[in-house]
This record gives C-alpha cells, sequence and structure tokens, in this order.
C-alpha cells in the first residue's frame, strides 16, 4: 500500500448515525454534533433528507447561518423516483432547497433490488442514476453517488453493477462510493471487487468506501479498499449507526494517520478525536465502550505488574502508539497484580520525592494486595486509590467529618416523587452543619443531604453530580450477609473521577464512597487553584 498522501473522510453521524437503535437526536443535538465534526476537521459531513421530516429540513436552514471552518455540509437523498424527471422530483427538490454545498444520492448497484425492490428494468435504473446525477450537476452540486449493496451485486452480477458506476461517472459525479450495505462482506471480497471497479474506472482520486459492522468487518474493509486505492472513506465517529454500526472513524482514522501515513485531518487535530469522540457520545446519550481502540477510557491501561512496569520503562514494549497522540492517557491500575515501578509512579505524582526503593513503596504495596483481599479493589477507582496513598503518606487531612447520618426508604409511599429521605451532620473546621434531602433511593437522597450540607462550606460542590452508580457482590455464598462493593463515578463537567467504597452495608459501603468523591473533588480544585499539594 502507498503510505502517503490524502483520504478525505466523511462523517455520517447525523444521518445513517441517527438511525442507530436508541437514538433520536433533537434540533440542537444536531447542530452541536455538527459544530463538534467541523472542530475536529471533517472533509464532508451528511446531514440527512431535507425531505423527510420538518426537523432536518430546519435544522439545513440553521446549518446555512454556521460558519464552519473546515468541513461541507452535504444533502442525502436517492436517485429520482421512476416514469418522472428528475426536474419534476419533489425530493429532488428538497435535496436543492437543503442549499448545501453538495448531495450525496444512492442508487441501486444491485440488479436484484432494481427488479425486486425498484421493479424497473436494469436500463431504466441507470437511465435513472444518469438523469439524477446530471440534474444535480447542471445546479452546480457536488455529487457523491453511493453504490448501493455494490458488494452483493458484484457477486451476483458484477457487470452490472458496474455499469452502475459507469454510468455514474459518465453523468459527473465527483465520487463514487462501494457501499457494503448489508455489511457482511470479508475484507478479501472487498479488495477484489474495489480493485476490479478501480480499474474499470480508472479514477482512483474518485472512488471511495462505506461499510457497515454487521459481522464486525467494518474498519478491515475499509483499510481494504484503501489497500485497493481508495482515497474516500466513510463512517461515523464514534461508530454507531443501522443495526451493527458503521465503520469508526475514531479508530480507523488514528490508523490511517499514524500507521499507514495518511493524511486524514487538518494537521494537529488528531490529538482531539479521544475528548470530541466522547463529546458527540454525550450528545447522543451513549455510553462508549471503555475498551473502544485508541479512545475508549482503557485503551492505555496496563495492570499487570510486567506489563506496567514495562511500559514506563520504554512505553512501546506495550502501547502500539504514544496515547498523547490521540489525546488519551496512560492509566496504571493498581490491583494485587501492580509492581512497584507501577505504584512508584502513582505515589510520585502525590509526593515526588518518593522512590521505588522506599519504604514506605513496599508498606503500600502490603497493605494494597490486602484490601484487595477483603473485596477493594482499586484498578478502575484512581480518586479512592490517591485518598489511600495520601492517607499512607500522611499527606491527607480531611475537609469533613460525617458526624452521623440516617437513612429511611418507604415502600409504598405516599410521595409522587421521592421514596427515600436522608439525614446527615457534618462537622467541618469546627462548625456542625445538619442537612436533610429526599431522592428517589437511599444513596441518591443520602448524597442529596450530604452535599447540601456541604455548600454552605464548598459552593464548588454545587457543580459536581453522581454519573453513574455500581453494586458488586463480593461473595455470593453470604447470601444477604455478603459484602458489597459500591463504585462511583462522579462529575463536575471538567473531570470525572471514580471512587469505590466495600461494606456487609450497601449504604455504609455507598457512603465511603461518597465521601471520597467528595473529598477527591476538593481536594482536586485546591491543587489546581494554587498548584500546591495536599
Amino acid at each position: 500500500m502507498v503510505k502517503s498522501g490524502k483520504i478525505e473522510v466523511l462523517d455520517t453521524t447525523l444521518r445513517d448515525g441517527a438511525q442507530a437503535h436508541g437514538i433520536s437526536f433533537s434540533l440542537q443535538d444536531k447542530l452541536g454534533i455538527l459544530k463538534t465534526l467541523d472542530e475536529l476537521g471533517i472533509d464532508f459531513i451528511e446531514a440527512g433528507n431535507p425531505g423527510s421530516n420538518p426537523k432536518d429540513m430546519e435544522f439545513f436552514r440553521l446549518a446555512k447561518e454556521q460558519k464552519l471552518e473546515h468541513s461541507k455540509l452535504l444533502a442525502f437523498g436517492s436517485t429520482k423516483k421512476k416514469k418522472i424527471k428528475a426536474s419534476e422530483d419533489d425530493q429532488l427538490k428538497s435535496l436543492l432547497d437543503a442549499g448545501t454545498e453538495g448531495i450525496v444520492i444512492f442508487g441501486k448497484a444491485w440488479d436484484l433490488h432494481v427488479r425486486e425492490v425498484l421493479q424497473v428494468s436494469g436500463e431504466e435504473n441507470l437511465a435513472m442514476i444518469r438523469e439524477t446525477i446530471c440534474f444535480l450537476k447542471e445546479k452546480d452540486k457536488f455529487v457523491i453517488f453511493d453504490a448501493e449493496h455494490f458488494f452483493d451485486g458484484w457477486l451476483a452480477n458484477a457487470d452490472y453493477s458496474l455499469s452502475a458506476l459507469k454510468i455514474a461517472l459518465d453523468a459527473g459525479a465527483d465520487r463514487i462510493v462501494l457501499c457494503d450495505t448489508n455489511g457482511g462482506t470479508f475484507p478479501d471480497t472487498i479488495f477484489k471487487a474495489s480493485a476490479e471497479a478501480l480499474k474499470a474506472l480508472g479514477a482512483p482520486d474518485k472512488m471511495g468506501i462505506h461499510t457497515h459492522n454487521d459481522i464486525d468487518m467494518a474498519s478491515a474493509n475499509t483499510l481494504a479498499a484503501v489497500e485497493s486505492g481508495f482515497r474516500h472513506i466513510q463512517g461515523t465517529l464514534a461508530g454507531f449507526g443501522e443495526r451493527c454500526g458503521n465503520a469508526c472513524l475514531a479508530s480507523l482514522i488514528p490508523s490511517l494517520e499514524l500507521k499507514l501515513r495518511f493524511q486524514c485531518l487538518p494537521k494537529g487535530k488528531l490529538e482531539n478525536i479521544s475528548s470530541l469522540t466522547r463529546r458527540v457520545a454525550e450528545i447522543a446519550n451513549i455510553v462508549l465502550s471503555d475498551n473502544m481502540p485508541y479512545v475508549g477510557s482503557r485503551a492505555f491501561s496496563h495492570k499487570a505488574g510486567m506489563h506496567a512496569d514495562g511500559v514506563l520503562k520504554i512505553s512501546e514494549s506495550f502501547e502500539h502508539v504514544d496515547p498523547s497522540l490521540v489525546g488519551n492517557d496512560r492509566h496504571i491500575l493498581m490491583s494485587e497484580v501492580v509492581g512497584r515501578s507501577a505504584i512508584t509512579e502513582r505515589i510520585k505524582s502525590i509526593d515526588p520525592t518518593i522512590t521505588k526503593d522506599h519504604p514506605v513503596t513496599a508498606t503500600l504495596i502490603k497493605k494494597l494486595k490486602k484490601l484487595e483481599a477483603e473485596g477493594w479493589a482499586f484498578e478502575g477507582a484512581d480518586a479512592s486509590f490517591d485518598l489511600f496513598i495520601r492517607r499512607e503518606l500522611g499527606r491527607y487531612q480531611s475537609l469533613f467529618k460525617i458526624e452521623a447520618y440516617r437513612v429511611v426508604s418507604e415502600h409504598p409511599t405516599g410521595e409522587t416523587i421521592s421514596c427515600s429521605h436522608a439525614w446527615v451532620k457534618v462537622l467541618v473546621d469546627g462548625r456542625y452543619e445538619i442537612a436533610a434531602a429526599e431522592g428517589d433511593g437511599p444513596v441518591n437522597a443520602m448524597d442529596n443531604a450530604l452535599r447540601r450540607a456541604l455548600q454552605h462550606f464548598f459552593p464548588e460542590l454545587e457543580q459536581m453530580r453522581l454519573s453513574d452508580y455500581k453494586v458488586r457482590v463480593i461473595d455470593g455464598n453470604a447470601a444477604t450477609a455478603a459484602k458489597v462493593r459500591v463504585l462511583i463515578n462522579s462529575s463536575d463537567g471538567s473531570h470525572n473521577w471514580m471512587t469505590v467504597g466495600v461494606s456487609e452495608d450497601i449504604i455504609e459501603a455507598s457512603r465511603a464512597a461518597l465521601t471520597d468523591s467528595i473529598e477527591y473533588k476538593l481536594i482536586g480544585d485546591f491543587q489546581r487553584r494554587f498548584k500546591a499539594y495536599l
């Protein structure tokens, strides 16, 4: 493969991504994603069919007012209907009314669909493709032709599928995109069919690929087409889309840039791909997989002692790329298998004077393994582990103390909003504060009451929220007397952190995790404000 040159990127999150199960973009969601993709430097943003619903038409109207720095916005639709002129087709009129610089048109490239779905002859389908593209080119539009079901069609009747591409090219299409619409093709077939199409058309600068992930091959299939000579790829940034999703651009773009030395994004943009992928996921209200390549929170996590020790000595020993190149971070997970080098690095973030041979390092490792044997797990709960280190180093001074608390749940309840109530008494710098609150459950109620009491002393806690809560029974054989481990994810809008608590009492385990979460937030704010160690 020629490992150089530019690869165009089209993101279809706003069109194909919107067809994913559980996705329902509001108008503001769509505008937010448009801004995010432009900020990343995506070449083309495909944003749906303006004639399909009023919301999309309003989006295109508002999108005209957006000042895109890099991306070109494209509307999406099909070839003209049969037995009418392109100039009289209402759908094509709505595409023009969208006012975009370009338009993506899909047409049939599988003779089965031509006969059974469109119910026209092969010749008439080709005429529809030609007339549609010619009509749009007469209107000075940049036209991308998506050859729908191309690879299934190529396997069934290669001559007809290739003829659809040739017609589109002759009609003036600026890009010809081969679509694995069913997502069931293997990379070897993608390569062979793409190479044959490239040879037949002789236009490598115009050839593109669009793949779906129904057999977990979308990224591999995209790379196969690139290897054949294609220089235009399509997908969705976070990979979500119809059925099993689309090719994931958040993994494809770094692979193409860092491994194959192609240019996909403007210089300096790749390091933003992790944060911007998370932003798109947040807008879409989906949770990204932690082990998502390049951008996932676990993409550069190391747990085993030998691995952690190796990566700290020479990063490429256990990391295929530098995480900072894609805006991600390395995480050394603290557990019973951790090594001396790894734990020393964590200690140094709190006390830079501690070395690997310092007595406190061995003590910390010994205590860590004892706690893990009792059911504690710090590998995800970095915030609790930092507090654990501070306590052992004598660098921890509690900013508040819970003197007493009470949590009550009522079932059934006459309340229409909440079924749980909590009361807490806290001590801060010699002063007491008592607060009560209700919640949708005992933990929510206690969280609300605790932060209400502490906000009198620490107003910054108003921005903090509990974003996730997980409970794990440690020893199921003990039945209801078993210890439970509670993991809490917290956020203040700028930072995210996780804490852990363990107890036979689920409320007490939750209290421990909540207390750590608030302590960690307050200590972090102090350090950032005064650039000091606590």
